[in-house]
């Protein structure tokens, strides 16, 4: 009986040890799968998944693709198969990052500059009045086709948090960003596979990013199995992010939850 409450009294008593005598594992590399366009069935289908191992989905949505005259983008983007701001607002309120992909996901790179900036600001104007919580100090503005320019990146950074592109730090073949460790406005780099089926290629990416030093892999999704450019298998992202919870080096966050946490 001594020899049963010794052991008992020194389980308890590692337990009220002081925090500052164990070692966190420092976290080098982020991973934030951004999933863009506004697909119904395949953002609840992966909130549903990332839910599943206690992580938060990165869901980017096209500010007026529920309005009844939003046509067709191309073979992918399709009206029918888009969420409305209801969708939105209840994935959030279940811990989700919903984030603007701008007004219409048009190319804004081949538009006049002045017509572009009056599309940007009507995009956030419109998440302001229509997604519950929305800030510009928080949000990310992730442009369509990953598509922008030193000028549109500087109008976007004006108002809003970040942007993501398709410009960045190219390192090894993928565009890496650095860990944030500031407030200021920054410009953000992706990555992205299309129009096949993206799962061997984003596995072959993670898997190298994992093997390097470190640093802030972006990859830009869309829907899932059979929705939008570039899909990955809903099987696929299940088993993937199963493995990558983990891994202890790793933080699998949305973008916006990137900036706020790792801020200094």
């Amino acid at each position: 009986m001594l020899r049963r409450k010794f052991i008992q009294d020194a389980a308890i008593g590692s337990l009220l040890l002081p925090l500052s005598k164990f070692k966190l594992i420092e976290k080098t590399h982020i991973l934030s799968l951004a999933f863009d366009d506004g697909f119904k069935k395949s953002f609840y289908r992966a909130a549903e998944i990332h839910e599943n191992y206690g992580l938060s989905a990165s869901l980017n949505v096209i500010a007026s693709g529920h309005f009844p005259d939003f046509k067709a983008v191309d073979q992918w983007i399709l009206p029918e198969l888009l969420g409305d701001f209801n969708d939105w607002n209840k994935l959030k309120a279940r811990g989700h990052e919903v984030m603007p992909h701008t007004w219409e996901h048009k190319n804004l790179t081949k538009l006049p500059l002045e017509d572009s900036k009056e599309r940007m600001t009507k995009c956030f104007d419109y998440f302001q009045n229509n997604l519950d919580g929305y800030e510009d100090s928080t949000a990310v503005y992730n442009f369509a086709f990953n598509a922008s320019n030193p000028d549109l990146d500087a109008f976007g950074l004006e108002r809003v948090r970040a942007v993501r592109t398709a410009a960045g730090l190219v390192l090894k073949d993928t565009i890496l960003n650095p860990i944030p460790r500031h407030n200021n406005p920054v410009a953000l780099g992706c990555w992205a596979h299309g129009p096949d089926n993206g799962d061997a290629f984003i596995e072959k990416e993670i898997i190298n990013f994992l093997k390097g030093d470190g640093g802030w892999l972006i990859i830009n999704l869309h829907g899932l199995d059979d929705e939008g450019w570039g899909p990955v298998s809903t099987a696929y992202l299940d088993s993937l992010l199963s493995r990558m919870v983990k891994v202890d080096t790793l933080d699998v966050l949305p973008l916006g939850a990137v900036l706020q946490k790792y801020k200094i």
